[in-house]
């Protein structure tokens, strides 16, 4: 065999494998591209989803911790903290007495002794360490500010032991002091309120059922999770509260 006939013998193969070799044009690059952005953008969506219940559940979790602090506090001192509504999140006053801020005050944390995550002793809820992320909490002022009075709670008796928060499963039809109807109730007797304005309260999150959590009174809602309700409110009941200090030998 001659070189040039090896050489025409090598040659169909030769192009045979540049075929084989050839890349992916810009079209199906194009193509690639679009389909791998479609699953990423489909990942995303349930990642945010997730991160969302995680916070809320977090901050649920946070919260009940604070419910159980302000029953520990009301089993030593024979009566609740203030709300805090000056610097460092000390209860105000911190001693006994009315409340300065009852309904829209901030959770003490320095005075219940809780670390603080941003160092300034307020508490805060899981969307981060911003002053609108701060927990909140309101304490019933009824019969003359019992519950931060020393001894008031004994002094009144088991059997009148009741606070005058209420809380309504809506927003539509409140008053200052009562929910629409008997049938959005969920209770009108809490004694403390704890809540958190959710991932929107930098914005504001003023929807019918939020505007009322932020407005100054003793009315708030605790309403299904939605578009436009992602606040987390949690209450202490006369039963819950009677049960604990019994059971811990502070009353009758």
């Amino acid at each position: 065999m001659t070189a040039i006939q090896t050489v025409f013998q090598r040659e169909p193969r030769r192009k045979y494998l540049k075929s084989e070799q050839r890349g992916f044009t810009l079209i199906e690059l194009a193509i690639v591209m679009f389909i791998v952005a479609l699953m990423l953008g489909g990942m995303l969506l349930p990642l945010s989803a997730q991160q969302d219940v995680r916070a809320r559940s977090e901050t649920t979790r946070m919260m009940n911790e604070a419910r159980e602090a302000l029953i520990g506090f009301a089993m030593i001192n024979d009566r609740f903290p203030c709300p805090a509504s000056a610097a460092n999140g000390r209860a105000s006053p911190e001693g006994s007495g009315a409340c300065t801020n009852p309904y829209d005050g901030f959770f003490p944390a320095t005075t219940l002794g809780i670390v603080s995550s941003a160092n300034d002793g307020y508490a805060y809820d899981s969307w981060g360490n911003e002053a609108p992320h701060r927990l909140r909490y309101a304490l019933s002022t009824a019969s003359s500010s019992t519950f931060s009075t020393t001894g008031g709670m004994k002094t009144i008796g088991i059997g009148a032991i009741a606070g005058d928060l209420v809380i309504c499963n809506t927003g539509t039809g409140v008053t200052a002091t009562a929910c629409a109807a008997p049938a959005n109730t969920l209770t009108d007797t809490a004694i403390a309120v704890i809540y958190a304005l959710g991932k929107n309260a930098p914005s504001g999150g003023t929807s019918a059922d939020e505007a009322p959590n932020v407005d100054g009174n003793r009315v708030f809602i605790s309403a299904p999770s939605s578009p436009d309700y992602d606040d987390s409110v949690i209450w202490l009941s006369p039963t819950l509260l009677v049960g604990r200090l019994v059971a811990a030998g502070r009353l009758p």
